[in-house]
């Protein structure tokens, strides 16, 4: 009777946990070398503003959307996050770190860490 209720448990969590993989993920365009910036809009939805020139990898895509956010803070703008996308992961440029995810969703992974100084490092590449 116990191997029957483990059993029924064990079946239960893997419906259930099959199940949570199934909700809808927003996932952003896979475009070959076009970062975007990506602005929520009220109804929920994303605009993608794509950027004016070609980026070779995810590094250069997050260095061209952090010039364009000093450049509006430098305007006197006051958003201190962004978000971007590039070749089907999101950017998160955040006061820590710039962080990216395949989707809105998911775990962020850290890509770049900042030096004491403000600039944009490769995480093995600071001295401990």
């Amino acid at each position: 009777m116990t191997a029957l209720k483990t059993i029924a448990g064990l079946t239960v969590a893997f419906i259930v946990l099959s199940l949570s993989g199934c909700a809808a993920k927003t996932r952003p365009p896979g475009d070959p070398t076009v970062c975007y910036q990506v602005q929520p809009l009220k109804d929920g939805s994303l605009k993608y503003n794509k950027m004016p020139s070609n980026q070779k990898d995810l590094e250069h895509c997050a260095a061209a959307l952090e010039a364009m956010r000093l450049r509006f803070l430098a305007m006197g703008g006051s958003q201190k996050m962004l978000v971007g996308a590039y070749q089907g992961n999101f950017i998160f440029l955040q006061p820590e770190g710039i962080f990216t995810a395949p989707t809105l969703e998911s775990h962020r992974y850290l890509a770049l860490v900042r030096t004491g100084d403000g600039r944009l490092a490769l995480p093995g590449a600071m001295p401990q």
